[in-house]
C-alpha cells in the first residue's frame, strides 16, 4: 500500500489551523506532522483531526512555546517510553506506533531547539541545548536501531551546502555551522536515510524555510532546508515521491516554513 506523510513546523496550532486544510487538499497526506503548535494539552482544538479526516490524533503541547502533534487516518499508539531529551520536559518529540500495512509503522516527529545566534557553547545556553540534543539523539537511535520508522520535522539545520542560499555566508550562522551539520550527519548515520534527498541531487537547491525578515521571500529566495523526512533503512526501496509545498509561504498568515511530504509504498 502506498503511504503519504507530511511534516510543517505550523508556529501556533490555534493561529494556523485553518490553513491545515489547505495541506490535505495539496498533499492528500495519510499521517499529519506538526511542530511547534504552542498550545497546551488541555487546550488542544480536539474536534480538527475529525473536521480534516484524521480520526486518531496524539498531541503534546506546553503553553507559548514548542509543541508536537500527529494527525492519522489509522490507528495510532503513543510510545510512551521515548527519553525525556536533556530533562526538560519540553514537548519537542512525540513518538508513535501507526498500524499500517502488514506490520505497525513508527512515526518519529521532532522540533529540534534553533540554537539562539551564537554559535558558541560557552557563551550561548541554546545552542549549548541544541548540541546536548544531538547528542542525545545520536546516542538513543545508536542504542535503538530504527527498524520500520519514518522520522519527520523541523530539525533545524540545514547539513548541505545547496540546504542554504549561501554556504559561505552562513557557515558560522545558527543552523548551519559545522559543529551542527556534523552533530546532525552523527544522528542520521544511526540507521536512516534522507528521503528528501534521494529525490532531489545534492548538487540542487532545497529549502523549507524562508525568513520573516525578508519582504519579498521569493524575489530573494535565501532560504534553507530545516524541514527533513527520514526513512529507516528498510524502508528505502519503498520510497516513491517528495513534495515541498513551496506555495505555503504565501498562505494567508504563513509559517516562515513550508510543508513538506512523502510518499512510499510499505
Amino acid at each position: 500500500m502506498k503511504l503519504t506523510i507530511a511534516t510543517w513546523n505550523i508556529n501556533s496550532l490555534r493561529l494556523r489551523q485553518g490553513l491545515l486544510e489547505e495541506l490535505v487538499g495539496a498533499l492528500t497526506p495519510d499521517i499529519i506532522c506538526v511542530q511547534e503548535t504552542k498550545v497546551p494539552d488541555e487546550l488542544f482544538p480536539e474536534t480538527l483531526g475529525p473536521m480534516l479526516g484524521f480520526a486518531h490524533v496524539l498531541r503534546r503541547g506546553m503553553k507559548s512555546y514548542n509543541g508536537v502533534a500527529i494527525f492519522s487516518r489509522f490507528p495510532l499508539t503513543l510510545a510512551e517510553d521515548t527519553p525525556d531529551w536533556c530533562g526538560r520536559t519540553d514537548c519537542r518529540h512525540l513518538s508513535a506506533r501507526v498500524e499500517v500495512g502488514d506490520k505497525p509503522l513508527t512515526v518519529h516527529n521532532f522540533y529540534v531547539p534553533a540554537g539562539g545566534d551564537i554559535p558558541d557553547r560557552a557563551e550561548n545556553q541554546k545552542f549549548a541545548h541544541k548540541l546536548d540534543f544531538l547528542a542525545e539523539t545520536k546516542a538513543h537511535f545508536a542504542a535503538y536501531p530504527p527498524a520500520r520508522a519514518i522520522l519527520v520535522g523541523d530539525l533545524n539545520i540545514a547539513p548541505l551546502e545547496q540546504d542554504v542560499w549561501s554556504h559561505k555566508q552562513l557557515l558560522n550562522v545558527v543552523s548551519h555551522t559545522p559543529v551542527e551539520v556534523a552533530g546532525l550527519n552523527d544522528w542520521m548515520a544511526q540507521g536512516w536515510h534522507d528521503a528528501m534527498r534521494h529525490f532531489v541531487p545534492p548538487e540542487e537547491k532545497l529549502y523549507t524555510w524562508w525568513s520573516y525578515r525578508n519582504r519579498d521571500w521569493a524575489a530573494s529566495n535565501r532560504g534553507r532546508r530545516l524541514d527533513h523526512v527520514w526513512v529507516s533503512r528498510d524502508l528505502v526501496p519503498g520510497l516513491q515521491a517528495c513534495q515541498v509545498l513551496r506555495e505555503a509561504r504565501n498562505w494567508p498568515q504563513p509559517s516562515d516554513h513550508v510543508p513538506v511530504a512523502v510518499t512510499l509504498t510499505l
